[in-house]
């Protein structure tokens, strides 16, 4: 049983721009009485040029991540996923591609999205220049179509594309893309240190670090076990697992393993984000194998991570879980944590493209 993960690690919220094409607001480009994304650009429109990357140079990287900054200081949280960010970042996974797109005029992007390959589905994410965004009505499903497109080439599949507290205008655009809603995804946080009263409840349960070198075959198993069906964590191999390792938060003292009999049962994986006026700490990945549910293992983890990031110097902790995960919310929530945010997955299946089609 997977019992949480940290898949989009947002570095803040924001009320004020819920986006999942980053950075649209509630409202703009409104009509009375029609849908959102029929509406009248306020300037003229102009034609979009959509190039297609399957490995991105160094020139390209930072004009893509000029536009993710940009995307991050006008929304407050980051553009991309934590795994999307990654396969940008150190070249992706098999089945990475990239959607840049330019107008005339400009030196710069004007919109990005991306699609990475996950065990049994597709991820992707489109995010969208703040000095642009008046022309959301026609960027947003250009970019969408063409990033599903890919998609139809590589043979179709299942695809997730993650929303930050959606509104009626993604909506709008899934249901054109022909995707429904899907996961919802909240985030959670809680003071720290623990109170005695649950540090206690832990009792002699008894968690170590990850040991690089000699524990990632045993994790491999645990996690692609415990996350077969995920599109993000799950059919994790060698290569993803090292990618992590490199980043700078790595620590594997925050990676907490607990082992049965000698082998691995379950972990608890930790990262410390410095927000500039306290340390932050995350839950990036838990999950029990599911050979040892039923053990209460989960919520023992939790605990031991916890502690961990308390260690640390972290003052509050915060994790990402699957709305309709009822037993995990149930710990998280027992150990007193609260919601804070919420996610939309929007879900279809996308056929392969035909000579025909």
């Amino acid at each position: 049983m997977a019992t949480g993960y940290s898949s989009f690690n947002r570095s803040s919220t924001s009320a004020d721009l819920p986006t999942g094409v980053r950075g649209l607001r509630a409202g703009v480009l409104a009509i009375p009485n029609a849908t959102p994304w029929v509406a009248t650009p306020r300037y003229p429109k102009r034609m979009l040029r959509l190039e297609i990357l399957r490995n991105v140079n160094d020139a390209e990287f930072a004009a893509v991540h000029e536009l993710l900054v940009a995307a991050e200081r006008a929304d407050g949280h980051r553009a991309l996923s934590d795994h999307l960010w990654l396969d940008l970042r150190q070249g992706g996974r098999e089945g990475f591609a990239a959607v840049v797109g330019t107008e005339s005029g400009h030196d710069h992007p004007v919109a990005y999205s991306q699609v990475s390959r996950g065990n049994d589905s597709w991820s992707i994410d489109v995010v969208v220049h703040p000095h642009h965004r008046y022309d959301m009505a026609a960027i947003g499903p250009e970019m969408m179509s063409a990033t599903l497109d890919i998609v139809r080439q590589e043979g179709g599949g299942h695809v997730h594309w993650w929303v930050f507290e959606p509104t009626s205008i993604h909506f709008d655009l899934a249901e054109r893309m022909g995707l429904q809603p899907g996961r919802e995804l909240m985030q959670m946080r809680r003071s720290l240190p623990l109170p005695e009263t649950i540090t206690a409840s832990a009792g002699s349960f008894h968690t170590r670090s990850f040991v690089p070198g000699a524990d990632e075959d045993a994790w491999l198993r645990v996690n692609n076990a415990a996350f077969a069906s995920h599109a993000e964590q799950g059919g994790w191999n060698a290569d993803t697992l090292k990618s992590r390792m490199m980043e700078p938060w790595f620590n594997p003292e925050g990676f907490r393993i607990h082992d049965v009999d000698g082998a691995m049962a379950g972990f608890c994986w930790t990262k410390m984000h410095d927000s500039g006026t306290h340390l932050m700490g995350e839950i990036y990945v838990i999950a029990v194998d599911p050979a040892f549910t039923g053990h209460g293992f989960g919520s023992l983890l939790t605990i031991a991570g916890l502690e961990s990031l308390a260690a640390h110097g972290a003052t509050e902790a915060m994790l990402y879980v699957d709305c309709n995960n009822t037993a995990a919310v149930a710990i998280y929530e027992k150990l007193g944590f609260t919601p804070r945010y919420r996610e939309r997955a929007f879900v279809g299946d996308i056929h392969e493209k035909t000579k025909a089609s």
